[in-house]
């Protein structure tokens, strides 16, 4: 999504400029530390919000601009990421739901 989003706003066509670069080594830092592992939700679906607010701001200005370009130029992961965001939140719903005490 960065990619996308630099090459469009920045014109950066063959690489990422110095301030995308440095948003997407910050991101792969903060999903390398993230405590849910390979089970971690969404971000908009996430009790813990691990990026500073200045960088969640950046990249959700990215995710807002890229996302809907996925589609058309990654139609697959954009499929598998849907379903995988879909599955989490209803694994999520379910948890959520047996670990209520029941009246």
């Amino acid at each position: 999504m960065i990619d996308i989003y630099c090459r469009d706003r920045h014109r950066h066509p063959d690489a990422r400029c110095g301030e995308c670069e440095a948003l997407g080594v910050y991101a792969d830092r903060r999903l390398a530390k993230c405590p849910f592992g390979e089970e971690k939700p969404t971000c908009a679906d996430c009790p813990v919000h691990c990026y500073q607010p200045q960088m969640r701001e950046e990249m959700r200005a990215v995710m807002r601009y890229a996302g809907p370009k996925m589609v058309w130029r990654h139609p697959l992961l954009t499929l598998m990421h849907w379903i995988d965001g879909w599955r989490r939140r209803s694994t999520a719903v379910v948890r959520k739901a047996s670990s209520s005490p029941s009246s």
